[in-house]
């Protein structure tokens, strides 16, 4: 069985932080579960531009206001509290957070923990480095 705390992951090598998120990766590839899970927090008044090509995701908000435009269409979905939203087709978009938006996120495949966006938004399918 695996038990951590949210607390516990942000004071350890699993809380990454950039210049418009963090993201807490509480559950990883190592973990051999087949999928990652993290709490990732969007800072209020910031856009994020976001390319998952390796990975589909899953997205919850916890807490928060934004909106998520998808760039092939330019349609533009409202996150708010209670929100689920999946990148399913490895879908482009912009992240904005009006208030700051707190996110559980699960990642397939997994991460590894030192994934950040590079100039594209993509994370890499395996990332040896951190480059917040």
């Amino acid at each position: 069985m695996i038990v951590r705390t949210l607390e516990e992951c942000e004071n350890s090598e699993r809380r990454i932080v950039s210049k418009t998120w963090e993201s807490t990766r509480m559950l990883l590839k190592d973990d051999n579960m087949g999928y990652s899970f993290h709490i990732t927090t969007i800072y209020a008044g910031t856009e994020t531009h976001i390319w998952y090509q390796n990975h589909l995701e899953s997205v919850y908000c916890i807490s928060g206001e934004g909106e998520i435009e998808t760039l092939a269409d330019g349609k533009i979905y409202p996150i708010k509290p209670g929100t689920l939203y999946n990148l399913n087709e490895h879908d482009e978009h912009l992240l904005r957070a009006d208030k700051e938006l707190k996110l559980a996120c699960v990642f397939n495949p997994p991460l590894n923990g030192k994934e950040v966006h590079d100039e594209n938004g993509v994370y890499p399918l395996e990332a040896d480095t951190v480059e917040a």
